[in-house]
């Protein structure tokens, strides 16, 4: 049984987030309740397994994914991975428990709940990955859900650019992670973590070492926010604050660290180690605590207190010894109680009194006694004080910055900066429990103050007493859980250490000592300043702040407006014609490098087939002479080279996809009929062609005759080319007995490259999405009618009342008999579902049903009206393209269950009644997932076009497609 349970760990707070995000509407204590529920079961799950962990052993569960291609869902737990899960789910409990009371019941708490439940999920799935390209997975997860998180109240400028500001920052340290871990595997020979702790001497001998070393190191610093990454952190801080602490204490900026702690045996011992991740750690040790001093903002001060820590792990892990790494452990523990502490407590400040701002507070310990005295023990175990935990990780940091020999000099300056940083830290704790509850009360603030409730002190109390135990009793509260860590990632290295509160006088109590009282006297000097100032002296230079919003907005205004100048996108052509040229020059290159022996045989040329392609060719040569002055007529020989496309299927025996192309001919004929009113104006009598207009007319040509050449001759080369073994031979043999189907292009689609289809149908959906976002903000101006039966059109629905302005069927205008195409729907709704049940044998599927069933349905807003068909059918797209995402995914994973490769499809034959043998496939479910994906997708775009066609310009926004907002 334990050994199942690291995935009923992982899939506890998807699950959860599920449930949550339904719970909309339905009061906020559910979802505040099924969080603190779900982090204190996976808590539980956690400490099942303490006797495993702390006897050292490594609990691996491997659910097969793609084993063909060396990837497989590998959940692994060690004494380190277990210690992350620990805080991940303690900490998720006590913000869900403080969230009920913090967050307002008129904000979206089921949203929020969901969000923080789907973050835990993704952070307990990066300690958990047995495997690096899942722990990246997981990792570019945290980076979108933090995302969401950090811009959870979106109305506010700050939220928004703080949300952006982390995703582009973390999300592109991600992608430097991912080809680190590429590297990485390549270099170990796989990409199971097992296998690449135990090649460290091949990773650090081998010649990609720095690079892979780089990469990686950039995905840790990016989002532990090291410098010069770490400005996004204070931006960060216009998160509710439950979000804030449970981000910025526990998980978040924690995976940066874990990242490094993790591969230390791998990527360590070495001198680009020591000065990349040493002299990083140190840079943002001292510029974080010097930034601290000087914030105004509660929030802010803990945002640059955060950097300050995570520099002090980092320089802790990058100073080379293995008693660095036991202490960089520690301060993880240390760090994420007191700074979940005081965040949360300053939430309590800022909901009772109505400001987080340093200057409008004080004296609040009169009326917030308890908060006050815990806070006064959190920020006392930040500043390092005797008989807390802060102090004990950070005697173990002055200890091994003393013991470091890296040369005179450089010990010197670390030694120097390390006190410095401590004595900021000190200043900065006393400014923060001095500034808010003692001193002078304000004349003024903007609610009156008063203690939180009982349970949204509970948190805070209970993390400040884990810092007054640690503090007092570390070896039997910590000691073990700390062992079983260190050792998981030290292994026969890992030292001796002692976590004795008294080490007697020695020099590392002298550096607290000194560090403290220079702190104190700082403050005490500086304190009138750090009123005065709105940040610190010189802190924007030594940023990349400048940086990052200087390439922004190269990137988002000058680089596009350059572009624009240079390729209009009112001209699609000249786009197009970069594309065909640059497919043309690869194909050139290619062929150049390549022996084609293509012989063409004219006696295997059928005479029919060959006028079949002619005729083909003359409708798209038509179509091409006639887009200038008719453009129906264009759209008409446009249908007719499909059609011969669609021919050519079926000569070639390809029934799937000759019904596919009817079918998407259909549609997209509709599609151009919807949006024809957009054309520009054509210029009626225009006879004569200036001499670029012909030039660009001729070279055109020339283009398309020589791409669509060099297309017909791979196109031949492959048909012909002499195969020894081909990989259709495969799919023939195994199509029916593994795959339960002689429809061998079905089952391709659904079961040998059912990961493929999944992918591409999410891609369809996104891009169904997009369109829609556009058009539903897109008004065609009035001078955009170019025919005059458009402007007749046009004349007439100006003419109808503004409320049934909507209710006018496209049939009015494109002279359809409406009666006619109501009769024909229900057949052409009923041959879709005959298409889709005889896919999996006979030609058919999911995707050509799909598309048969749109026809349908576009066809009665053709005939009846939008409003008609929305209000009585009730055709809601975009619950069509989540619920077949949703089916899809579910198929692959249901699978897993059953200890099979994810996709994995089963098939049996059932007796029924009535029916006899009937074969049943669970690809049908996916093919029934690809059908609604499909049929949303068609849908929600031609309903966006139907309603830009039939209300007026510069009219207010359509409706949402659903009727959802």
């Amino acid at each position: 049984m334990p050994h199942q349970l690291p995935s009923l760990i992982l899939c506890l707070p998807f699950v959860a987030s599920v449930v949550a995000w339904l719970m909309r509407g339905r009061g906020h204590n559910r979802a505040a309740w099924l969080m603190t529920a779900t982090a204190l079961l996976g808590l539980l799950l956690c400490l099942w397994l303490a006797p495993l962990i702390l006897a050292g052993d490594v609990l691996r569960q491997v659910i097969p994914w793609a084993p063909g291609l060396g990837l497989d869902l590998v959940l692994r737990i060690d004494g380190f991975s277990w210690l992350m899960m620990l805080l991940i789910c303690g900490i998720g409990a006590l913000v869900g428990v403080y969230a009920r009371y913090y967050m307002s019941p008129d904000d979206p708490l089921a949203r929020f709940f969901a969000l923080l439940l789907a973050f835990m999920g993704s952070m307990l799935g990066i300690v958990m990955s047995g495997n690096v390209i899942q722990l990246v997975f997981f990792w570019e997860m945290t980076s979108l859900f933090s995302f969401l998180l950090i811009g959870y109240w979106h109305r506010g400028p700050s939220a928004r650019d703080g949300a952006r500001m982390a995703l582009i920052v973390t999300s592109g340290g991600g992608l430097c992670l991912f080809g680190g871990m590429l590297l990485l595997g390549h270099i170990a020979g796989s990409y199971e973590l097992d296998a690449i702790l135990a090649a460290g001497d091949t990773v650090r001998a081998h010649p990609w070492y720095t690079p892979t070393l780089l990469l990686i190191l950039l995905g840790a610093f990016t989002k532990s926010a090291q410098f010069p990454f770490h400005f996004w952190l204070p931006q960060a801080m216009s998160a509710p604050t439950p979000a804030s602490a449970y981000l910025h204490s526990a998980t978040m900026v924690k995976a940066g660290v874990f990242l490094l702690v993790r591969f230390w045996p791998v990527l360590g011992g070495t001198a680009e180690w020591s000065w990349i991740v040493g002299g990083v750690g140190l840079v943002t040790l001292i510029l974080g605590a010097y930034a601290a001093m000087f914030e105004q903002d509660l929030k802010g001060v803990l945002a640059y207190s955060t950097i300050s820590h995570l520099g002090l792990i980092t320089m802790l892990v990058g100073l080379g010894s293995a008693l660095g790494v036991v202490a960089a452990i520690f301060h993880i523990v240390n760090h994420a109680t007191f700074k979940a502490s005081l965040f949360m407590a300053a939430g309590a400040v800022d909901h009772e009194a109505g400001t987080r701002d340093l200057r409008k507070l004080g004296g609040l310990r009169r009326f917030m006694p308890v908060t006050a005295t815990l806070a006064l023990v959190a920020g006392a175990a930040m500043a390092g004080v005797p008989l807390l935990n802060g102090f004990l990780s950070k005697e173990m940091f002055f200890a091994e910055t003393l013991a470091a020999r890296q040369g005179p000099l450089l010990d010197a300056i670390s030694e120097v900066i390390a006190v410095a940083a401590s004595a900021f830290g000190v200043t900065y704790s006393i400014r923060f429990v001095r500034g808010v509850f003692f001193g002078r009360t304000p004349a003024e603030l903007p609610r009156q103050p008063h203690e939180p409730p009982l349970w949204m002190r509970f948190p805070i109390g209970f993390l400040a007493l884990t810092c007054l135990l640690v503090g007092v009793l570390p070896a039997r509260v910590i000691g073990p859980t700390l062992q079983a860590a260190a050792a998981s990632v030290l292994g026969s290295d890992l030292p001796v250490y002692s976590l004795a509160v008294w080490h007697g006088v020695t020099t590392p109590l002298l550096m607290s000592v000194f560090a403290f009282v220079a702190g104190c006297l700082l403050f005490a000097g500086l304190r009138r300043r750090f009123a005065e100032r709105e940040g610190a002296p010189l802190i924007g230079r030594l940023g990349g702040k400048r940086i990052f919003e200087r390439v922004m907005a190269v990137l988002a205004a000058d680089l596009p407006q350059r572009i624009e100048r240079r390729y209009p996108g009112r001209r699609l052509q000249s786009q197009l014609l970069l594309i065909v040229l640059l497919a043309l020059l690869a194909g050139t290159l290619a062929a150049a490098g390549a022996s084609l022996d293509m012989e063409l045989r004219w006696s295997s040329v059928d005479p029919a087939f060959a006028s079949l392609w002619l005729l083909g060719a003359a409708c798209a040569i038509g179509a091409a002479s006639q887009a200038k002055f008719h453009r129906l007529a264009a759209l008409v020989l446009t249908g007719g080279a499909g059609l011969v496309s669609c021919v050519s299927f079926v000569w070639l025996s390809a029934p799937d996809l000759a019904a596919t192309q009817l079918l998407v001919e259909v549609v997209t004929t509709i599609l151009i009929l919807l949006g024809m009113r957009w054309l520009p104006k054509r210029i009626e009598g225009l006879s004569v062609e200036s001499r670029r207009q012909r030039f660009r007319r001729r070279r055109d040509v020339v283009i398309a005759i020589v791409a669509g050449l060099g297309v017909a001759s791979l196109a031949y080369a492959a048909m012909t080319h002499p195969v020894a073994d081909s990989i259709s031979r495969f799919f023939l043999e195994r199509a029916y007995t593994e795959g339960g189907g002689h429809n061998v292009v079905n089952v391709i689609l659904v079961d040998f490259r059912g990961f493929d289809t999944l992918g591409e149908i999410s891609v369809l959906a996104i891009v169904a999405l997009t369109v829609f976002a556009l058009l539903r903000r897109f008004r065609p101006a009035a001078e955009s009618i170019g025919t005059p039966l458009q402007q007749r059109q046009q004349t007439a629905l100006d003419a109808a009342a503004p409320d049934r302005a909507a209710d006018h069927s496209l049939t009015d205008y494109l002279m359809i008999p409406g009666l006619i195409i109501q009769l024909m729907s229900p057949v052409i709704l009923l041959f879709g579902l005959h298409l889709f049940l005889r896919g999996h044998d006979l030609p058919g599927g999911g995707f050509v049903a799909g598309i048969t069933v749109a026809v349908a349905l576009i066809l009665l807003y053709m005939a009846r009206g939008a409003r008609w068909v929305e209000t009585r059918l009730r055709v809601l797209p975009v619950r069509w393209l989540g619920a077949g995402l949703l089916l899809a995914v579910l198929t692959g994973l249901g699978s897993l269950a059953f200890g099979r490769p994810f996709m994995t499809t089963y098939f049996q034959y059932l007796d029924l009644p009535l029916l006899g043998r009937v074969p049943l496939a669970t690809a049908l479910l996916f093919d029934l997932g690809v059908f609604a994906v499909v049929v949303g997708t068609t849908i929600l775009m031609l309903v966006a076009l139907a309603h830009q066609s039939l209300r007026r310009p510069r009219q207010a926004p359509a409706p949402a497609a659903e009727g959802e907002g």
